[in-house]
């Protein structure tokens, strides 16, 4: 049976336009994010072969396919959700996301230097990856990680609150090369609510990293 599942998307095709056309919004759940479910359960499958017959002589690639698919299929099921037609703006108080207003103020001086930190990250990911704020659970603030691929150059025990894909197939039909014009209009489209409560369920967790006996 497969372990992992595509989620349906929380909103239709078109609720992004114009930032995302709906077209870009089928292929890429329909096709992309499907393929690495697919490719993660089939890896799954592979190892558990493996151990069966306890052949190793593919381990390395298996374990990296893992990693990528898996990956893939987190950061995809949170990108979702971190957008919205009504979204934009930044976290306020009276939307009731203040504290994450708080905890970006505290983590990076402001919000502009913030929106300005993973606007880079994202736009200037060599190939491949996403900008991603994540809540880093030794210091507890809030850190930017410029990912490869799905899982490269990532801090170990980090969590994602917010995903800026950064992939070709996440723009390129609508906005060609051009990936700085994509990663600014991201903003106007992201769900503070979202990711506010993801802070607050990263931020929740204690001892998620054990680091001594």
């Amino acid at each position: 049976m497969p372990v992992y599942t595509l989620p349906e998307l929380p909103y239709d095709y078109s609720a992004l336009a114009p930032v995302i056309s709906p077209e870009i919004i089928e292929l890429h759940h329909d096709k992309h994010h499907a393929a690495y479910v697919k490719g993660a359960n089939d890896t799954l499958e592979q190892l558990a072969e493996a151990r069966d017959k306890e052949t190793w002589g593919s381990i390395n690639g298996l374990e990296k396919n893992l990693a990528f698919h898996l990956s893939g299929h987190i950061l995809h099921s949170i990108y979702w959700h971190n957008m919205t037609g009504d979204g934009g703006g930044e976290p306020l108080d009276k939307d009731g996301t203040g504290e994450l207003a708080d905890a970006i103020a505290e983590s990076f001086g402001s919000f502009a230097g913030f929106k300005a930190q993973l606007t880079k990250a994202a736009a200037t990911t060599q190939g491949s990856g996403w900008g991603v704020l994540a809540y880093e659970p030794l210091s507890g603030r809030l850190i930017v990680e410029q990912v490869y691929d799905h899982q490269g150059n990532v801090g170990q025990g980090s969590t994602p609150i917010l995903v800026f894909d950064a992939w070709e197939h996440a723009f390129y039909l609508q906005y060609k090369n051009q990936k700085v014009d994509f990663i600014d209009a991201m903003w106007a489209v992201v769900n503070w609510q979202d990711v506010a409560r993801r802070y607050e369920a990263a931020k929740s967790r204690t001892n998620t990293l054990l680091l001594a006996p």
